[in-house]
């Protein structure tokens, strides 16, 4: 399949008329495949705002579309929201890692998606400690993180049921091996089609 055919099939999903005044509708996308404004196109359909929410496989369309666009980022935010989709479940928290000297990280982390750290959400393991869960993590508008710094990230737990029961307000902690990292509290958790 062709980058025009992906990038049409998905565009199919935004509404004839917007539920948000932001919101991409049919007419705009298709306008802007007509006139070959393919990477604004794709960027319009990866945050579709109050629109319905995409399913897994037009997630995976769009990344293909990303990928033979040599939009790397696109595509690898593409595929975090098919993987979202798929697992019907959106954690987000607010990351706040020590300074330089107060905690065991030195040097920044990539953002997008790469780092797959332990996080301690209050499982517990038959002894009583604790029961570490793994959960990828995606720094919104942020492309490194380092010592000191905070931002906003997006969870992708390796186990989602584990992790459905978190809410708002939780605090949690991100682990590199036994030492805390960062600590992080929940800001939403929520099903993507529910």
């Amino acid at each position: 399949m062709d980058v025009l055919e992906l990038l049409e099939g998905a565009g199919l999903l935004a509404p004839g008329a917007a539920a948000d005044p932001n919101d991409p509708t049919v007419l705009d996308v298709w306008d802007l495949l007509a006139h070959d404004g393919w990477e604004t196109a794709l960027t319009l359909l990866e945050e579709p705002g109050t629109n319905p929410p995409i399913p897994p496989e037009r997630w995976a369309d769009l990344a293909a579309a990303a990928e033979q666009l040599h939009l790397a980022h696109s595509a690898a935010w593409c595929r975090w929201r098919c993987y979202e989709a798929r697992a019907d479940l959106v954690i987000r928290a607010e990351l706040a890692l020590p300074s330089l000297g107060e905690g065991p990280r030195t040097t920044p982390f990539g953002g997008a998606g790469v780092m797959r750290p332990l996080w301690d959400i209050g499982l517990r393991a038959p002894d009583g400690g604790p029961s570490f869960a793994i959960a990828a993590l995606w720094a919104e508008h942020t492309p490194t993180l380092g010592p000191g710094e905070r931002a906003t990230v997006r969870l992708g737990p390796l186990t989602p049921a584990y992790w459905r029961d978190l809410r708002p307000g939780r605090r949690i902690t991100m682990h590199e091996g036994q030492p805390v990292v960062a600590t992080a509290t929940v800001v939403e958790v929520r099903r993507v089609f529910g």
